[in-house]
């Protein structure tokens, strides 16, 4: 099912992936549960680049799942600086899956998510599908995943640089590119205490350009990104805290500018940064 990521390996998310605690709760009541969770970060950060101009963020999302494995729910983020999609600055996931155990301790989970926009352009809006297998290997919980979007216009190179995506000018309207993201987690519980500590790497390739609204989910094409970090429960609070960086350089994505920097100072969202959060299940 869909983990919701404080620090962005998303929604997804893995979503994305972007990667941190799920919602953990849930109302166990008869074949249907409902889970839910919100959270305050100091930055959202999808597969390793920020899509809130390295500022904070407010996450929340709710999933409904049956015995049988089915499960939907929804997840929504606020967006600046790259994230946003000249909407209402706001990211919506929606997504469904299947979850089933394919042994003892090993785990299935396919799916797919819509990444919506909401009052941005339609050819912003993008679905992905997902798979991943869990398991352990000794006091670790590992998983590995995939996630592939098809050819869709979000993910084309609408413009070869970010002269021609501040210039508004399109180099190839219309154009369509599909993206691969693979990924491998891995979490362990410190014994007798309420801390436990994670681990996440993720691959991506897609278009090395801009899509229609100067933005793509693999900015440069082929990059990495990574994160370590630890989790402090109390209850059903969560305080986390993780190093997140990506090997994006500066000169790889030189072409992406003034895009793929802040719009404060002009420093890259992609470089190495500490991302901190509190979180609420219920």
């Amino acid at each position: 099912m869909k983990t919701f990521s404080t620090a962005g390996a998303t929604a997804l998310a893995f979503m994305c992936l972007a990667t941190t605690p799920a919602m953990a709760q849930e109302e166990a009541t008869g074949p249907i549960t409902v889970s839910a969770e919100v959270a305050l970060v100091t930055d959202y950060r999808f597969r390793g680049v920020s899509y809130t101009d390295k500022e904070m963020a407010i996450q929340g999302g709710i999933e409904i799942g049956h015995e049988s494995g089915l499960y939907g729910g929804a997840w929504a983020s606020n967006l600046a600086g790259w994230g946003t999609f000249a909407g209402s600055n706001m990211e919506l996931d929606l997504y469904a899956g299947y979850s089933a155990d394919l042994s003892s301790g090993v785990a299935l989970d396919v799916g797919a998510t819509y990444f919506m926009y909401p009052g941005g352009l339609d050819t912003t809006d993008f679905i992905e599908f997902y798979a991943s297998v869990s398991g352990t290997l000794g006091p670790a919980e590992l998983t590995l995943g995939a996630a592939y979007a098809p050819p869709q216009e979000a993910l084309g190179r609408w413009y070869f640089d970010g002269a021609a995506a501040a210039a508004g000018v399109y180099d190839d309207p219309g154009d369509k590119e599909d993206n691969t993201y693979v990924y491998l987690d891995a979490s362990t519980g410190i014994p007798q205490t309420p801390v436990s500590l994670n681990a996440h790497v993720g691959y991506s390739w897609g278009n090395p350009g801009l899509g229609p609204q100067g933005t793509s989910v693999a900015p440069t094409g082929e990059y990495l990104d990574w994160k370590i970090g630890a989790d402090y429960a109390i209850g059903p609070v969560t305080l986390s805290a993780a190093y997140i960086d990506t090997d994006i350089s500066r000169s790889e994505s030189a072409y992406l500018l003034p895009n793929f920097a802040s719009t404060k100072n002009g420093s890259s969202i992609a470089d190495s940064t500490v991302v901190f959060s509190i979180s609420a299940s219920f």
